[in-house]
């Protein structure tokens, strides 16, 4: 009943907001300020006017509800007093404060920052003919290496220490002797692993692909014309209006950074939703050279991809959704040198590329982390780690302590933790600086030995292993760390929305969850 007038009120109302709102916006050249100071206000008053127009009956609604909540505690004295006063005003009054109200709620509800909800995740997961245990592995090195043997011993020593188990996963083109690393075999790959992932993400989330608003693909070294991104577009006929987003170069961080891009287009983008893909197509970067620092990746990086499904609907997606965003922190030490050239890709003297790591990228990837943490801490640790924390800067700095840093504990703050799976030392490393249990790694270290370095995506084999194991609570927090060339050290805040139960079919941990945890040895028999 209170709609149907409002509706009917409506006509005769919006006009007269008009004429209120021109008025108020011709008179702000004599305010004081800058002209770019009133540009602003010009700016916010015009959208502030189009917000109201649009939801005029849902805003006056809101206003009558609360009204009505703070009427029963006047006595009836009271109310009979106010409506006195009310009667004394003039029409045109009456309707000015009602305006006000609305314009206070309006400029709340456009101010506010829009709740980013994760509704839910896909892990591509490789067919079992892609398969590369320790022993075909080697054996192609003996074959493709004939003539640099101390490169193929090198290999050996570093795939026993890797940490990788026997079911890691290479494409077809690697498969071959020699490799055949072209670009028809690497669209091929990216269409396996990206159109796998986005279908099993649709069949989870009964997403159709015509409703997707934005899409952002990140993959660092395979960057085709056209982009993955159009090929995802041309593969679902998404519609022609949709925002779309390829990444490249950005590394193993790549995914976290998707997800602060996705965040940030859904604070702008009311009622919309946005699809991430992350993913690193292997084929066209596999080296063939004998350089010892550009082998490492061939022993550490397979196939591997993940698809998101993000959306800023609280009133669709919020109820359902399994995470909230809570924050992105980005580091980025680029100015830095040493930090810029710690993982490059490059040609060798017989002019292979492949990509260089640095003997100081675990000192690099522990300052960065350092700084990404100085930037996490205050927005996620109790206040007495954040008090430790500055007394101990400020001891250090103006007393000269020789106190160590004090790392704070961030176990107080998370109760699950996604380390990128960069290799055994990268975890090795995050474990000792965070002081963190073998529990709290697990699942970083099982998604290692399973799937092997998948860059960017393996922060959501992490999640689906948790989540596999039936660890995850309503409530809980994680903490996702991913570190990329350049350099880059990213982090993701996640609060569980709900109870998420273990899945009962699909899944990337599907076959093995069972088997999992297994004891990792510290050098394998090769």
């Amino acid at each position: 009943m209170v709609s149907s007038f409002i509706s009917a009120a409506q006509p005769e109302i919006i006009p007269w907001i008009n004429t209120f709102f021109i008025f108020f916006l011709q008179s702000l050249p004599l305010l004081p300020g800058s002209n770019k100071m009133r540009g602003r206000m010009v700016s916010y008053m015009k959208r502030s006017l189009g917000y109201m127009e649009r939801h005029f009956i849902a805003l006056t609604v809101i206003v009558i509800g609360a009204l009505h909540m703070i009427a029963p505690r006047f006595t009836l004295d009271q109310l009979l007093t106010i409506g006195g006063t009310l009667r004394g005003l003039y029409p045109l009054q009456i309707l000015t404060l009602i305006l006000a109200l609305l314009f206070m709620v309006t400029v709340y509800l456009m101010s506010r920052p829009r709740p980013i909800y994760l509704v839910d995740h896909a892990c591509f997961k490789p067919p079992a003919s892609c398969r590369v245990p320790f022993s075909t592995f080697m054996e192609h090195s003996r074959l493709n290496l004939k003539e640099a043997p101390d490169s193929v011993e090198f290999q050996m020593r570093l795939l026993s220490r890797s940490g990788l188990g026997e079911e890691t996963c290479l494409p077809p083109a690697i498969h071959y002797i020699p490799p055949t690393p072209d670009m028809e075999a690497a669209r091929r790959e990216a269409e396996m692993v990206i159109f796998s992932a986005l279908e099993s993400l649709f069949e989870q989330t009964g997403l159709s692909p015509k409703n997707i608003d934005i899409l952002i693909v990140n993959c660092s070294l395979f960057s085709p014309t056209p982009s993955l991104s159009a090929m995802v577009i041309n593969k679902y006929k998404l519609r022609n209006n949709i925002k779309s987003f390829n990444l490249s170069g950005m590394g193993c961080s790549a995914g976290l950074i998707s997800i602060g891009l996705a965040q940030d287009l859904l604070q702008v983008h009311p009622n919309s939703n946005a699809v991430v893909v992350s993913t690193e197509i292997i084929t066209p970067n596999y080296y063939q050279g004998k350089d010892k620092d550009k082998l490492l990746p061939n022993c550490l990086f397979r196939m591997g991809g993940a698809a998101i499904l993000l959306s800023n609907r609280w009133w669709s997606d919020g109820w359902r959704a399994k995470y909230k965003l809570a924050h992105v922190v980005r580091t980025h030490r680029g100015s830095d040198d040493r930090a810029y050239r710690c993982v490059f890709e490059e040609q060798d003297r017989e002019g292979k590329v492949g990509i260089s790591l640095s003997k100081e990228l675990m000192a690099i990837a522990g300052s960065t982390l350092q700084t990404n943490i100085a930037t996490l801490g205050p927005l996620v640790l109790p206040v007495t780690e954040q008090i430790m924390f500055v007394v101990n800067c400020i001891g250090r700095r103006y007393f000269r302590r020789r106190w160590e840093v004090y790392m704070p504990n961030f176990k107080r703050a998370f109760e699950h933790f996604c380390i990128h799976a960069g290799g055994r030392a990268v975890i090795d490393t995050l474990q000792m600086r965070l002081a963190l249990s073998d529990e709290h790694v697990e699942a970083s270290r099982m998604t290692l030995h399973r799937f092997g370095n998948t860059s960017s995506s393996s922060l959501w084999y992490e999640l689906s292993y948790i989540e596999a194991k039936g660890r995850m609570r309503k409530g809980d927090r994680v903490w996702q760390i991913a570190f990329g060339s350049g350099f880059k050290c990213n982090s993701a805040v996640w609060i569980c929305n709900r109870r998420i139960s273990k899945p009962k079919h699909g899944g990337p941990w599907e076959d093995c969850i069972d088997r999992y945890p297994v004891e990792i040895p510290r050098v394998a028999v090769l």
